[in-house]
Formats: C-alpha cells, structure tokens, sequence
C-alpha cells in the first residue's frame, strides 16, 4: 500500500482518470453566478418590455428592419399562400387552361376546350370537349404528344390522360304539348 488506499497491484485514481471532477474554484463559481444573474436579468426584461407593449395596445411594433409583418406585393403574396397551401399543381394546370391555344395551337382550341382535371393520383386526367366528332377525333390521335407536351411544360406524370367528349346533343326544351315528368315519346311505350 502506498498510503492512498490502493493495493499493489491497483493503478491509482489519478493515472486511470477514473477519479472524481475537480471541484469549481471561486472564480469558476462566480462565473456560473454572474450567467445565471444575466439570464433572469434578460427574462425579467423580457417579461416588462412585453407588459409595456401590453398597455400600449398591442404586440410587436415595426421596426426599421424588414420582417414577416410586412406588406407583400400582391404576387409573393399569393405565390406563399400557393405554396402554404400545397396548391401548386392546381395553379400550374390552370395555368394550361388559361393557355391552352399557345400548347395545341389555334385551330385545335377553336374547336376544343378543356373543362377540368381530375387531380386523383392515380388517375390525374385532363378532360376535353370538342364541337364536332371529327375534331375528337383528331385529338384522341394528337393525346399521346400532347400529354407529353403538357408534362414537359408542368412536370412529369401531373397528366396521365386526356379524356375526349364529342359534341353533347341538343337540350331538351319544354313545349307546350309537353307532360310534365315526362322524358319524351319512349314513355309512353313501356
């Protein structure tokens, strides 16, 4: 035994470095005092500079630095609400709609217009109505390049489809010989 309690074959505490933290000195101490006499300094401050603004009427003031209180154009302001709001593919497809005789050209949207897209995704489809059968025609042949034109233009696989409806038939008018409830001459036959 060498008089701090180790045997002969037992390293000492200071040379394995198992032994305890060394206690913090004066300085040390006063150092952990004067950041906590800071801290609830800064909270008291905090709490008295919120209990002004309180009785003044409000909350937070602006300043002369810019923050998210500030005015926005009227684009970044409803580009953020687009993006807070996950509407972007929406937006972009609208975008086409309002576009539509530059991608197909102006003989095709004389005669087509497009009335909605389903947003599903599995489905994602453009549906378009045409004026005559020979123009539907003609667009269900031109789907497959124009799907692809509109995915290049609004990002791959956000059209899928294009579903294409002929010209609706006339719309029924009621006339004067009309029963009402009626659905025409086939009623009557059973």
């Amino acid at each position: 035994m060498n008089g701090r309690g180790e045997g002969p074959g037992e390293p000492s505490l200071e040379r394995s470095g198992r032994g305890k933290a060394p206690e913090p000195s004066g300085v040390d101490l006063a150092r952990v005092a004067l950041r906590a006499a800071k801290e609830q300094a800064r909270a008291r401050g905090a709490a008295a500079q919120q209990k002004k603004q309180a009785r003044r009427g409000g909350g937070l003031r602006s300043g002369a630095r810019a923050d998210g209180r500030d005015p926005l154009p009227l684009g970044s302001a409803i580009n953020r609400l687009i993006t807070e709001r996950g509407w972007e593919t929406p937006a972009a497809v609208g975008g086409v709609m309002g576009r539509w005789p530059q991608i197909v050209g102006e003989d095709l949207a004389n005669h087509c217009v497009p009335l909605r897209y389903d947003e599903d995704p599995v489905e994602r489809v453009l549906t378009v109505q045409c004026d005559s059968t020979a123009w539907a025609t003609q667009l269900r042949l031109l789907a497959p390049q124009l799907v692809a034109r509109l995915n290049a233009d609004l990002g791959q696989g956000t059209v899928r489809f294009i579903k294409v409806l002929g010209p609706g038939g006339p719309q029924r008018r009621f006339g004067p010989l009309r029963a009402p409830g009626s659905t025409g001459p086939g009623d009557t036959y059973g």
